[in-house]
């Protein structure tokens, strides 16, 4: 048996190179969720968010995607993975419902404050479902991320890779 000293020795480490450091990541996801937009007036108005995506995983088809999503589709992706996958889905932020009432002295939920800490919470979440390895195979998150409109009469199932 070996000594105390040369069992616990360190494993000489391979330095490296400028070369490698600055290389692309041999695995990458990126999700940014930006450039709110309220459109419409009145009981027509709401706010979308631009959903951009870069990837190199052989999962994702498209290596890069930019789409417009609003709240109610991320309540669509969140409540379609809670039923056809095995995670355990994080929650989204509130639909601030206080905020929806009429007569306020604010623009409620179309205040600026409002829309900039709900894109950071969305985005948050977004990224937390998107790295787990089990949600990035199922077919509603790449209808999500990556096609510009929503088809809620898709087949659910897993995304198979070549």
């Amino acid at each position: 048996m070996a000594s105390g000293a040369s069992a616990t020795q360190r494993i000489p480490s391979k330095r490296q190179t400028l070369d490698e450091a600055y290389a692309p990541p041999a695995n990458f996801l990126e999700i940014e969720v930006i450039n709110p937009i309220t459109h419409g007036v009145g009981k027509m108005r709401y706010t979308d968010y631009e959903i951009r995506m870069r990837s190199n995983l052989p999962v994702f088809k498209q290596k890069e995607s930019s789409v417009r999503r609003r709240y109610s589709d991320f309540e669509w992706v969140r409540a379609e993975l809670e039923r056809d996958s095995k995670i355990v889905v994080p929650t989204l932020p509130g639909k601030s419902l206080k905020r929806q009432l009429p007569f306020r002295s604010d623009d409620g939920i179309f205040e600026e404050e409002f829309i900039e800490n709900r894109r950071k919470a969305l985005e948050l979440f977004i990224n937390k479902v998107a790295g787990h390895p089990l949600a990035q195979n199922e077919r509603s998150l790449h209808i999500f991320l990556q096609e510009t409109t929503i088809d809620k009469n898709y087949v659910p199932g897993k995304i198979r890779t070549a």
